[in-house]
């Protein structure tokens, strides 16, 4: 432990609180008695828009560097002026100073299970339906891998009558029905779908039973031969396992979910994906990396804290204010945050082998870009097949329904027309596509076949 017991009682006080404050501190520092530093004026002055980004990172340095005396001083003056219910700097600020009183404390895995478990808890089908949807009405930060990746296999299976898709996702099935509706209205014999669901997350899991239940109606209201499974967890990953039959034409779509895979063991699951020989797999996943940096908590800070910087602000450009589903989506990343930077990897891995865990405190959330993907899939022999311009389309048509600050870019090796060349600069050279917010890249798609 870094900080001694006396700071420890403190700072916790500290962190129970912090999730729990008004808009503002000051009249908090007020009502105490106990006036704000300098530096935490400084730091609240309107003119620095960027006061969170810079003292986040000055703490993180400071536990980096084993400073007491500037945790403990940096962690107060951050807790004063943190807020979940302020502005943008204010909420980056009360999610990220969980993250580092958890890492300074080594409590990290303790307060992970504990949001988890109150996750699980307030989970239900209804309120997960309407903040999924809420929020793919406002924002095209999801919708954008569906259209790309379901575009990529209707193409990829077209003619085939036994279809296979192995989805291994988070989305609550969200991204089928549009595929569904395609199927039904194919010029030629409607194919039979067999959909299996590889859950990766407990609070996915406990929803199922009635997505499946809307998923069969759906299908039969379309007219599509429908079968749906679930299979829980990667653990165990067989052929037999997921019901794979030799006639059937298989791909395998991936939406968010790779991430959630122990990085020791992304080499094996690709390369089980190549067994399966699959007509189309695809990768949908958010443009961030926290996976070449997990052994240096510095810069594996300052690149989670860039991340959730682009993601805030596009949430508070997307919803009003005074959302309830903003809150909700900015509440679900400080699991993730705290995870990345608070939980030990072996801790995790050992305590993993241990327990046979397969709930949600046992899987990864390490981010990796879309060029470290392509070198992963190409290594396990797959090749890139770039996006067709039908596709390209289809995307950029969706985004034209959003606020305006979003683009798809594709790299110049990646396939596709693409109207804003003069910004390749700023895309890693790689296949897929890249979903942009204000020229800043959040997340890439693609697809792969053997």
């Amino acid at each position: 432990m870094i900080i001694n017991n006396d700071h420890f009682q403190q700072l916790a006080i500290m962190a129970t609180s912090s999730n729990h404050q008004s808009h503002t501190s000051t009249s908090r520092s007020s009502d105490s008695g106990e006036p704000p530093s300098t530096a935490a004026a400084a730091a609240a002055s309107p003119v620095d828009n960027k006061w969170a980004s810079r003292l986040l990172n000055e703490c993180a340095r400071a536990i980096s560097d084993k400073d007491s005396t500037k945790i403990h001083q940096l962690l107060w003056m951050l807790n004063e002026l943190a807020s979940p219910y302020g502005d943008c700097d204010q909420k980056l600020a009360s999610y990220f100073l969980q993250s580092l009183f958890c890492k300074a404390t080594g409590s990290g895995r303790r307060c992970y299970k504990t949001l988890t478990c109150v996750a699980e808890k307030s989970h239900s089908f209804d309120s997960a339906r309407k903040l999924i949807l809420k929020f793919q009405e406002v924002s095209p930060w999801t919708t954008f891998g569906h259209v790309a990746s379901n575009g990529a296999i209707l193409e990829a299976l077209d003619g085939e009558t036994k279809l296979h898709i192995i989805d291994i996702s988070n989305t609550f099935c969200t991204q089928w029905p549009t595929l569904l509706e395609s199927l039904a209205t194919r010029n030629d014999e409607t194919p039979r779908l067999k959909l299996t669901v590889v859950v990766t997350a407990s609070i996915v899991g406990s929803v199922m039973k009635e997505i499946g239940q809307r998923m069969e109606k759906f299908a039969r209201l379309m007219g599509v031969p429908f079968e749906f499974n679930v299979v829980s967890g990667l653990n165990h990953f067989t052929k037999e396992g997921l019901g794979v039959q030799d006639d059937e034409a298989i791909a395998v779509n991936c939406i968010g979910a790779l991430r959630r895979v122990e990085v020791e063991e992304r080499v094996a699951l690709i390369q089980f994906f190549q067994s399966l020989k699959p007509k189309a797999v695809t990768i949908v996943e958010e443009e961030a990396d926290f996976t070449s940096t997990r052994y240096d908590f510095v810069k594996c800070f300052e690149e989670c804290l860039r991340f959730y910087t682009l993601y805030f602000e596009m949430l508070e450009e997307s919803f009003a204010p005074t959302s309830n589903e903003r809150l909700m989506l900015e509440r679900e990343c400080s699991r993730s945050i705290v995870k990345v930077l608070a939980c030990d990897d072996d801790d995790d891995e050992n305590e993993n082998n241990e327990n046979g865990s397969n709930g949600e405190e046992g899987w990864c959330e390490r981010r990796e870009r879309g060029s470290q993907w392509c070198e992963r899939m190409k290594d396990a022999s797959f090749s890139p097949v770039g996006f067709s311009d039908d596709v390209v389309d289809d995307v950029k048509a969706l985004l034209k329904r959003y606020k305006a600050g979003w683009s798809v870019m594709v790299p110049k090796s990646g396939g596709g027309d693409d109207d804003d060349d003069d910004k390749n600069n700023q895309i890693p050279q790689s296949s897929g596509v890249y979903l942009t917010w204000k020229d800043e890249p959040v997340a890439w798609a693609s697809v792969w076949k053997p």
